[in-house]
């Protein structure tokens, strides 16, 4: 029982000391020992990494899940070390929005097949999000937190620790300072003095073990930089790999609604051909099929619902066409694309073809040709040269 008490009052003094000693400085009343440059840099660069390392976790969490309740959500079930529940992507969701309308408006109809095919597409997109989603929390986010959780923890402790001894060794030193000066006038004061130095000499001695034990710490930040590059690079290429996968998975739609639009729009639209042109949301501007020469005008056969056009489609026939005389423009092709049937022509990137259009053509496609092969091309996929 005294045993406690002694250690409450010591322990109680020395709080005393260390507020004593940290009041007077801010006021300008009391000496401080001052860290070397170097162990002062450490300290920076550390602060630096600890602020930076949490503003990319925060903001990278915001770019993986937007929800501010889900990541409330998520951040519950970690703390409670429970899995957290699989949770439906919004490409998921308008996928199963998509496919019930579908089923509603008739799967047979031009409308509820693009649906389908919409609907699909969403759903790999969505299903790409979530693996994104789950490799960039493994390989990225994990590491960050677990610096922040753990090692920052380690050395968070530990410099409140070289504070603490700072502050005993100040005091210290200005005890030896007040029982030097009193010495001068009394040699009574010889005893103080003695023990005055012996404590200095303890102090000085667990000041200098927690600086080093410290600086090894704040060296370690350099070891936690090249672990956070390490996974960067993981993050982006997680990243590449899912943006590249949304860009296939839309060029496969693309192809798809591209190669049966003309079915949908000459099934929904009697009169002129030009009205089976696509929806403005895939058009390119007029300008470029404006600009490109064109064979001699022939006259434009009405569409009849059911009834198939030969003379239309005769004429946008690119195998029975002449390219003209004079004005063909050469284009180089952006990106690789598949032929969907035996009127069109297959791409690959940057190669050069040669281009023209067709009176009656939509103006989403041109009549392309390599050597001797000729066929339709589509606009979006060529940067026509002048």
């Amino acid at each position: 029982m005294d045993f406690n008490v002694k250690k409450l009052a010591s322990d109680a003094g020395v709080f005393f000391s260390r507020a004593m000693q940290f009041t007077e400085e801010k006021l300008g009343q009391a000496e401080k020992t001052e860290l070397d440059a170097h162990f002062e840099n450490l300290l920076a660069r550390a602060d630096c990494t600890k602020n930076w390392t949490e503003k990319i976790l925060r903001q990278t969490e915001v770019l993986l899940q937007p929800n501010p309740s889900a990541r409330v959500e998520e951040f519950l079930y970690e703390k409670l070390d429970r899995k957290v529940p699989s949770r439906v992507t919004n490409g998921e969701l308008l996928a199963q929005y998509m496919t019930e309308a579908a089923n509603d408006f008739g799967s047979g109809t031009p409308y509820g097949k693009t649906l389908i095919k919409v609907g699909e597409t969403q759903r790999r997109l969505g299903a790409a999000e979530r693996d994104f989603i789950h490799s960039a929390s493994i390989n990225f986010l994990t590491p960050l937190r677990n610096f922040l959780e753990g090692d920052w923890r380690t050395i968070s402790k530990e410099r409140r620790i070289l504070q603490n001894r700072r502050l005993d060794l100040d005091a210290c030193k200005a005890r030896l300072k007040k029982a030097k000066a009193a010495e001068a006038k009394a040699a009574l004061w010889s005893d103080e003095v003695e023990k005055a130095e012996h404590e200095l000499r303890l102090t000085q001695t667990e000041f200098d073990r927690q600086a080093e034990v410290t600086r090894l710490l704040l060296e370690g930040i350099s070891s936690t930089h090249v672990n956070h590059l390490r996974c960067l690079h993981e993050f982006v290429e997680s990243q590449t790999n899912y943006y590249a996968q949304c860009y296939q998975y839309m060029l496969d739609l693309q192809k798809q609604l591209g190669s049966s639009k003309g079915e949908i729009f000459s099934g929904t639209f009697v009169g002129n051909a030009e009205s089976t042109s696509p929806p403005p949301a895939t058009a390119s501007p007029p300008a470029v099929a404006a600009t490109l020469p064109a064979v001699p005008t022939i006259p434009v056969v009405p569409t009849i619902v059911g009834v198939p056009n030969s003379v239309a489609e005769s004429v946008l026939n690119p195998n029975e066409v002449k390219p003209p005389a004079s004005g063909t423009r050469k284009a180089r092709v952006l990106y690789d694309y598949e032929a969907a049937d035996s009127t069109e022509l297959a791409l690959l990137a940057d190669e050069m073809i040669t281009v023209y259009s067709l009176p009656g053509m939509d103006p989403d496609w041109l009549i392309g040709e390599r050597g001797n092969q000729k066929g339709k091309v589509p606009v979006t996929y060529l940067e026509l040269l002048s």
